[in-house]
């Protein structure tokens, strides 16, 4: 399956999705969420973290294509909308992690498919924001809800409130982003994480993942009972015996994902 407007590589256990549409600085439409989702879905066992990020340097993705949106009837609108939210579930959703590197612009979707990540790494020439408000409409794909998840209310409210664009080092200080590292590095370092992260236990890592992100939504008590029924859940597992039996015999495990 080839794709139009992105690009999928797989090296050894890390993935990278390059949305790639620079003459639009990598905007979305319809036919490029369809395809990351078909990208995201075929994404297989033996992928242990998945990077994101957008052709060039100019942008990571510059926002939803305001072209495509702009002759949307309502009920085409919502079924945008709906895709988005779709597609960027399934990203969320992914039993491994996933790293955004953010290269410039990452406004409206953009900042949206980054908020779909577990982790944001930025440029130092990375900007943010939700400019929706600028267009007469609000945000489609996950942010009015996913944002104020991450940064809080009251934050959140103001870049979408102010449709304002926020440096890498603001972001970084709302806690929007890990890391803010020069253009260059970016790449780089971003491999580092997401290998440092698949040389885990696999059965681990995802069960972390699904145990935040579920607990999330719950009440303290429902999330604790979720982490203790996750927790016995690793020691049917081989990578639990191969993790305590390599510490003890004070060597590297060798985990399977089983």
């Amino acid at each position: 399956m080839d794709f139009q407007n992105l690009i999928l590589e797989t090296e050894g256990p890390v993935a990278v999705i390059t949305i790639n549409r620079p003459r639009v600085l990598n905007a979305l439409d319809g036919p490029t969420l369809a395809e990351l989702g078909r990208a995201v879905a075929r994404l297989g066992p033996e992928v242990r973290a998945l990077i994101l990020t957008g052709a060039g340097d100019k942008a990571f993705v510059a926002g939803a294509d305001i072209a495509f949106m702009r002759g949307l009837s309502p009920l085409e609108a919502r079924e945008f909308a709906r895709q988005g939210h779709a597609v960027l579930t399934a990203l969320e959703k992914l039993p491994v992690p996933v790293i955004a590197a953010v290269n410039g612009f990452a406004l409206g979707g953009g900042c949206e498919l980054a908020l779909a990540c577990d982790l944001r790494v930025a440029s130092d020439n990375a900007q943010f924001g939700q400019p929706e408000v600028n267009l007469g409409i609000i945000a489609g794909f996950g942010g009015s809800q996913r944002l104020a998840r991450l940064v809080g209310p009251g934050l959140a409210k103001e870049m979408l409130f102010t449709g304002d664009r926020y440096d890498a080092a603001r972001a970084r200080e709302m806690g929007l982003v890990n890391y803010v590292v020069p253009k260059e590095e970016l790449l780089p370092v971003c491999r580092d994480l997401a290998g440092r992260m698949a040389r885990r236990g696999p059965v681990a890592v995802n069960l972390t993942k699904e145990a935040v992100n579920q607990g999330l939504q719950m009440d303290l008590a429902s999330a604790l009972a979720l982490e203790s029924d996750l927790f016995a859940v690793c020691f049917a597992s081989q990578d639990r015996a191969e993790g305590m039996d390599a510490f003890l015999q004070k060597r590297q495990p060798a985990f399977s994902g089983k």
